[in-house]
């Protein structure tokens, strides 16, 4: 179960990372979001996508436990998950939403994500 929940996560990471890398306006557009500078794609591309593609790589790395960093790099990702979580669920008191997608979806994925990882023990 834990090395499945690491898994799901490495590739939830992975494909917004290339997404981001690949199309970093499309990434966006669903937030209401233009991307309409190279600086802004550039943003994009590193957040999104570099960021992505990196904890991917972390979480990879954690399965085979390279260096014995299993534990920490999945405690890392989980906090990260979580961090993100805490502030979609923040703007949702702030601003108050109404559509579901995209903000509450990916509030339960990285809510789900973070306490699944967690909860593996590692």
């Amino acid at each position: 179960m834990a090395t499945a929940v690491v898994i799901v996560m490495m590739v939830f990471f992975l494909a917004m990372g290339l997404y981001g890398l690949l199309v970093p306006a499309a990434l966006i557009r669903p937030f209401g979001m233009i991307a309409g500078s190279a600086e802004a794609r550039a943003e994009i591309r590193a957040v999104y996508g570099g960021f992505g593609v990196g904890i991917a790589v972390l979480l990879a790395l954690a399965l085979a436990d390279v260096g014995g960093i299993r534990r920490g790099a999945v405690v890392a990702v989980a906090v990260a998950l979580l961090g993100m979580a805490l502030g979609r669920l923040t703007a949702h008191l702030v601003e108050r939403p109404s559509a579901f997608y995209p903000s509450w979806l990916y509030f339960w994925v990285e809510a789900a994500g973070g306490g699944l990882l967690l909860a593996t023990g590692w």
